[in-house]
């Protein structure tokens, strides 16, 4: 069974609206079994939708629609949709009253032009929203075959409408289930990556597919079974031997970030972190305190951008800046103690570079950066060039490879690509030892 997305809005067609209802109907019909072979971005324009309608009736078996549901004249899904399906529209009375109480709820009156919204289709069958005016629309040809699925637009509308009606329609449907999982790596490049795990990547259910991140990668296996269930234990079997070959590089599953894997490995070892940052400007910070719990691990982080503030707030020797230069092993690896020792806490984190696009020179082109983590006896430092990249794609690679040696010293584990020092001893790294291309 195949499907086709078509997302209805002017808006969307002039980037004004990120369509992220794309994202979300894809993933959600993959996991149904439901091939999604076309998606299509439409205006708020009859004749175009009626001929976007047309050609995806004749190649996809279901049609699943958002926006275009509102009361003004420019929404015309419905009616396109209803005139390609040959059904017609009548006024729902029920709809109708819970439109009216919607804005009773708010205080208001409700304006002439929503009793639009209340029309239904005649054959076809209406779609309660719990979380808004419009109602959302299922519509089947005369002979049979195809579907139409129409959602509202607003994400917070059309999420919980496709979860709680549509997806157990859908499901019926179908003869199998799909089930992903989603295996996340920092530390280790896409063809780095590929070279390890190339023997995995052939198979044909369960399958698996890399996708390169700013400064990750995640590995997607996808398995194809009778029941949600069944496809499940085949996805987990599979991610079995994903770890026997990448271990502790695969830092978490499906939607938790990096900066989550660090703070769960801070709680789970009951340390604490701080966060001294040049480069990055606080990206590091940020992405740590955006995870719920964190202020139990991290309480200090300080974006020291000048020299005078990278001695005055971290202790950085004027010496060491003067004979190494802000941007170097030897400022990173104090930076990282400075802070640990300001905050009083377990472990810190240094992270000086140049981001560019001006400020670089032969010795230390744009992109060179260095990051340092701290505990009460090592220091452990990486030298990253991040080669041909914006200002933001090099602030944010550096920013992931330092929560990712944040995490693993946290959890005690090895630091590939860095070189360790005593805590206290000059952080040198020679020439002759080239960066980790990132």
């Amino acid at each position: 069974m195949t499907a086709e997305i078509i997302a209805v809005g002017t808006e969307l067609l002039l980037g004004d609206i990120l369509n992220t209802n794309a994202q979300f109907l894809s993933r959600q019909l993959a996991q149904l079994g439901i091939s999604v072979h076309f998606q299509s971005v439409v205006g708020d324009n009859p004749t175009r939708l009626e001929s976007v309608v047309r050609l995806a009736m004749q190649r996809s078996d279901i049609l699943v629609f958002s926006g275009g549901l509102g009361p003004t004249d420019d929404d015309v899904t419905k009616q396109t949709v209803a005139h390609a399906f040959e059904d017609e529209l009548r006024l729902d009375e029920e709809e109708l009253a819970h439109i009216r109480a919607f804005f009773t709820a708010w205080g208001r009156t409700m304006p002439k032009n929503n009793e639009k919204q209340a029309y239904v289709p005649v054959r076809g069958h209406k779609l309660h929203n719990e979380n808004g005016t419009a109602p959302g629309m299922l519509f089947e040809t005369k002979q049979g075959g195809k579907w139409a699925v129409l959602l509202p637009g607003p994400p917070a509308e059309l999420q919980p409408m496709f979860l709680q009606e549509v997806k157990p329609w859908l499901a019926s449907l179908t003869d199998c289930a799909l089930h992903s999982l989603t295996l996340r790596v920092a530390g280790i490049g896409e063809s780095h990556l590929e070279t390890k795990v190339a023997h995995l990547l052939t198979g044909e259910n369960p399958t698996a597919a890399l996708y390169a991140k700013t400064g990750e990668v995640f590995i997607r296996i996808t398995a194809k079974a009778g029941s949600a269930a069944q496809a499940e234990t085949l996805c987990r079997a599979f991610a079995a031997r994903f770890y026997d070959v990448l271990g502790d590089a695969i830092y978490g599953e499906d939607e938790e970030t990096l900066a989550a894997a660090l703070v769960h490995a801070l709680q789970k070892t009951g340390k604490t972190a701080a966060t001294a940052e040049s480069c990055t400007g606080g990206l590091v910070s940020a992405a740590i305190t955006d995870v719920p719990g964190s202020s139990e691990v991290f309480g200090f982080g300080t974006c020291t951008y000048s020299n005078e503030q990278k001695m005055r707030v971290l202790g950085v020797s004027s010496e060491t800046l003067q004979r190494y230069g802000a941007v170097s092993a030897e400022t990173a690896a104090e930076m990282a103690q400075g802070v640990r020792k300001a905050a009083g806490a377990d472990l810190g984190l240094g992270v000086t570079g140049i981001a560019g696009p001006g400020g670089g020179t032969k010795e230390k082109p744009v992109g060179l950066v260095f990051l340092a983590v701290a505990c009460e006896n090592k220091v452990y430092v990486q030298k990253l060039l991040i080669e041909n990249r914006t200002r933001d794609t090099v602030r944010r690679f550096s920013a992931k490879y330092a929560l990712e040696m944040l995490r693993r010293l946290a959890l005690s584990l090895p630091q590939p690509g860095c070189q360790a020092f005593e805590a206290g001893a000059p952080a040198h790294i020679s020439d002759g030892q080239g960066p980790r291309d990132a």
